[in-house]
């Protein structure tokens, strides 16, 4: 469970939370949630998502069912170091595009004395740890999981299956390349895609 951390104010230190899941697990809505609640607190916040992901705005961070909060792409995790300044919170979306200096550059910021928020997919299409997700995750003080619901079996889903057929660990997407799936489910869709791609191969 998240629990937000009592304000010392002898310790000027900030801290790091994670949210990570599957693709349509809320994982944008949460971070949008938590940064709204700090700008209704008046504290100064700073928004930043990787330039490459332009799926449903340029320059917003835009959840599935349309929620949106101002945000600044950036083609390198250092720009974020760069540009929060004068900053209470900075939340950080689709970590996972980013390279891996992001760990230190949460770090440089958490020990500046700032609240880090990112949000990223745990795993990729393959099943794997997705970039530098885990070392986040693992430096964080607070991990969220979020779920989303399996398209076949109704369970909990946290795998991200790929409907499309293309290999690249990067490809942006939405409901027509990308399902969420269970466990089992995901199993299955790639075992039944091995064969059939065997077969093809024949």
């Amino acid at each position: 469970m998240f629990l937000e951390n009592t304000v010392n104010y002898t310790e000027q230190f900030g801290w790091i939370e994670v949210i990570c899941g599957s693709m349509f697990s809320g994982k944008t809505e949460e971070l949008i949630r938590r940064l709204r609640r700090a700008q209704l607190a008046k504290q100064r916040v700073e928004i930043f998502k990787p330039e490459v992901d332009t799926r449903y705005d340029d320059e917003e961070v835009v959840s599935h069912n349309e929620n949106r909060i101002r945000s600044t792409p950036v083609p390198a995790s250092s720009n974020i170091r760069l540009l929060a300044n004068n900053v209470d919170v900075v939340g950080i979306d689709e970590a996972q595009f980013f390279d891996d200096e992001i760990v230190a550059v949460c770090n440089d910021l958490a020990n500046r004395g700032i609240r880090v928020i990112v949000a990223g997919l745990d795993m990729d299409f393959k099943g794997n740890p997705f970039g530098p997700m885990p070392a986040l995750m693992a430096t964080a003080e607070y991990v969220t999981k979020v779920h989303a619901v399996c398209t076949r079996t109704g369970n909990l889903a946290h795998y991200s299956y790929r409907k499309a057929s293309n290999d690249d660990i990067v490809m942006l997407g939405e409901t027509q390349e990308y399902e969420p799936l269970s466990r089992a489910a995901y199993y299955k869709a790639m075992k039944n895609s091995k064969t059939e791609k065997d077969n093809s191969d024949e």
